[in-house]
């Protein structure tokens, strides 16, 4: 069995220390660096931009996952990529043109998702699903850490699961939200490929062993 692929969301670091926290996800299992992006208008909060991700890149070794809760993605691809971002996913409640949004991120040179909020049904991704790296499912409402999971997303993970080996693809299914050993184990056995972590993460007392025991549930 494939191993599960974490992603420490950066958003729950603590920005006065930022490369030490970056050292320490490089140093860790993690797989990914889970980048949120947010403009106060998509999703009710502000994060970081541009200049925090370039800051980020220099000191990563791993790979930058760049979500973008923002609208009007398609503006910034070029953007997000030469500050370093490997992955970019926009929202489907952002982009009235998914189709195009996602060529552009692959013709950027990042590998190309789609995110789904809460209340987005998956079925909304059967014509595009053969577009995607990987599929985002936000298992909290965005713009802020530290929510309360939400249980519907275990029966959403099987449905795009379903979908995604009934069209015989490779595409992966990434949750964001509320993540904890529980969940976790819960989200992978239902066909979940990647975890988004945040205060899970950087509020343990040992992150590193944190991400270690989420690895290897």
């Amino acid at each position: 069995m494939n191993q599960t692929i974490i992603a420490p969301s950066v958003l729950a670091a603590d920005f006065a220390n930022l490369q030490r926290d970056v050292e320490m996800i490089n140093a860790s299992q993690a797989d990914w660096f889970h980048i949120d992006i947010m403009d106060g208008v998509f999703v009710p909060n502000i994060s970081f931009g541009i200049p925090v991700t370039e800051a980020i890149k220099k000191h990563a070794t791993k790979p930058l996952d760049v979500h973008l809760m923002i609208v009007q993605p398609e503006k910034y691809i070029e953007a997000f990529k030469k500050a370093g971002a490997d992955q970019i996913t926009v929202h489907l409640e952002a982009c009235p043109h998914i189709h195009r949004t996602l060529a552009q991120i692959k013709e950027a040179g990042c590998k190309a998702g789609v995110v789904l909020n809460p209340g987005t049904p998956v079925s909304l991704l059967e014509d595009i699903l053969v577009d995607c790296d990987l599929v985002l499912l936000m298992s909290v409402n965005p713009g802020f850490g530290g929510q309360k999971f939400i249980e519907k997303t275990y029966d959403k993970v099987r449905k795009l699961k379903s979908m995604i080996t009934e069209q015989n693809l490779s595409t992966l299914i990434e949750i964001d939200g509320g993540v904890n050993l529980e969940t976790g184990k819960k989200l992978v056995e239902a066909g979940a490929d990647a975890l988004v972590a945040g205060s899970f993460v950087f509020s343990s007392a040992n992150p590193l062993q944190t991400i270690e025991a989420l690895k290897n549930m």
